[in-house]
């Protein structure tokens, strides 16, 4: 069975940072692209980054210059890294598998991690 845990979020201060944390198991994460996708109470599921087999990313322009994803196929985990956070970034915060974008939105296989933005 393939398990995605995400982990890493918490509450952060506007301009914080913050490093979320996809470990898959039961799957070999370097066969996949994944994805970060994040959903506020009230909000439609967003896209935020995905990645490609190759380590290729791609960002939706909210995150973009603020946001890296990367791979670690060695420990089988996606991260997240999140700088100059804001309150709109607050959200739970979900991997899922699949290259997503803004057209389509991989659907979240974990139970997200919370990342809450706020003074």
């Amino acid at each position: 069975e393939a398990l995605l845990a995400e982990s890493g979020g918490g509450l952060v201060q506007p301009g914080g940072s913050l490093k979320l944390s996809c470990v898959a198991s039961g799957i070999n994460l370097s066969l996949y692209a994944m994805t970060w996708v994040r959903q506020a109470p009230g909000k439609r599921r967003e896209w935020v980054s995905s990645i490609n087999v190759d380590g290729i990313p791609n960002h939706a322009d909210s995150v973009k210059g603020r946001f890296t994803i990367s791979r670690d196929n060695a420990k089988n985990t996606l991260y997240l890294q999140m700088t100059s956070l804001r309150p709109e970034d607050s959200a739970v915060y979900f991997c899922a598998r699949g290259y997503g974008g803004e057209m389509w939105i991989p659907a979240p296989e974990g139970q997200g991690t919370q990342v809450t933005v706020s003074s």
